[in-house]
């Protein structure tokens, strides 16, 4: 009779948690991808801006490209100490709170009047912008079952388009009116943003109940208790490092002979990325016909062919844009069911399990940015393509070697 009372009761509860349990509308689902993609823009404004920085701070390409590095340490650094409090504390006073601290970077990221300043500045805007990382196990966590893939999807969409496309607006705003025009329009927009989220955003409960330094020893637990988490971390990592390889340096090589375009030509290059993009969303689809390995797999054959053709083709804009648009593809399709392999683990750790991947992940990206950088300076365009073909075979190794058949 007392098993029979505890398993009702334990019913009773799960049923009421679910009935308590905000629900994921449509239309906080489009408001959580847009904001995804104009706030993921602020890590990404830079790239297509680098030449007009270095020609204001009258520095080398090299000097200032270490700005995009920059951001993404502070990304990571973000990633691994403020996006694990979303299962700490209530996320959406955390996350109005993220929003004041980046509209201060932003205004630093103006008024930087030396190298340093806008190093640090930089590192700030990176460090502040983690809030898309909230919104993806956010929108896990609010899914149904049946529905969170495609949920996912859609975000991570948003996610992918404001990489991709801040730099279209970034390049073709800049060499107009400025490069610090972009980042006053960006100021504007997490302000109407924030507005919204206040209003729209529900109240989620915190799930971890502990203090800080035990939070974050979670994180250390988790990744060792993990295989699935620790693979698909390797993969982003060096996926993302031949990814920021070409995007930090395209610039540069557009500059050059036999092109010899400004940071529109260069921006315009997230359009084309985009085309890649919208079709890993769909990926999701894919999931009924092969398993997540298998579609990884793949995703990292279209990225080594990228690298190929860019050897191949890279002074042809034929061969840029074919390039582009299967990085794109591959690395992104890699992504989203990388994510899915360790949010199907239903551990209720969606941010810290988010954590851990999206900081590897950066991690990489910011490793793939120092060594293009040096590529770049010693070999231009030869050495980005070898570093980046480099990372994708040792994808794949990793990938095979670690995967259970």
């Amino acid at each position: 009779m007392k098993s029979n009372l505890e398993v009702n009761y334990k019913e009773q509860t799960q049923i009421e948690n679910n009935a308590s349990q905000p629900k994921l509308t449509p239309s906080l689902l489009w408001l959580m991808t847009i904001s995804t993609g104009i706030v993921v823009g602020n890590n990404y404004y830079n790239q297509p801006l680098l030449g007009l920085m270095a020609k204001d701070f009258f520095v080398s390409e090299a000097k200032i490209s270490i700005i995009a590095m920059f951001t993404q340490i502070g990304f990571a650094l973000g990633l691994l100490f403020i996006v694990p409090l979303a299962d700490m504390l209530h996320r959406k006073r955390l996350i109005l709170g993220i929003f004041l601290t980046i509209i201060l970077s932003l205004f630093a990221m103006v008024l930087a009047t030396s190298l340093p300043q806008l190093y640090l500045a930089s590192f700030m805007v990176g460090f502040s912008s983690i809030i898309p990382q909230m919104f993806v196990p956010l929108t896990a966590e609010l899914a149904t079952d049946q529905k969170r893939s495609s949920a996912i999807g859609t975000v991570m969409s948003g996610l992918l388009l404001g990489i991709l496309l801040s730099r279209v607006m970034a390049g073709f705003i800049g060499e107009i009116w400025g490069w610090k025009t972009v980042y006053y329009i960006a100021i504007l927009s997490m302000f109407v943003l924030m507005f919204l989220l206040w209003v729209r955003l529900p109240n989620i409960k915190p799930n971890f109940k502990g203090s800080y330094l035990q939070l974050m020893k979670s994180l250390l637990h988790l990744t060792y208790t993990q295989p699935v988490l620790r693979l698909a971390a390797l993969r982003g990592a060096l996926g993302f490092a031949g990814f920021n390889a070409l995007w930090i340096t395209l610039v540069f090589h557009l500059q050059n002979p036999p092109f010899n375009a400004g940071a529109s030509i260069a921006g315009g290059f997230g359009v084309i990325g985009a085309v890649g993009a919208l079709a890993a969303s769909s990926v999701s689809r894919l999931q009924k016909r092969f398993s997540l390995n298998c579609i990884i797999q793949y995703s990292i054959y279209l990225l080594i062919i990228s690298w190929i053709i860019f050897f191949f083709t890279g002074y042809t804009y034929i061969g840029l844009i074919i390039g582009v648009i299967l990085i794109d593809l591959g690395l992104q399709a890699m992504h989203i069911s990388n994510q899915s392999t360790f949010f199907a683990l239903n551990i209720k750790a969606t941010n810290r399990l988010n954590t851990v991947y999206m900081f590897s992940y950066f991690i990489g990206g910011s490793l793939g940015t120092y060594l293009a950088s040096i590529a770049w300076r010693y070999y231009q365009w030869e050495g980005v393509v070898f570093t980046g073909l480099f990372c994708s075979v040792l994808l794949l190794i990793l990938h095979s070697l670690y995967t259970k058949k």
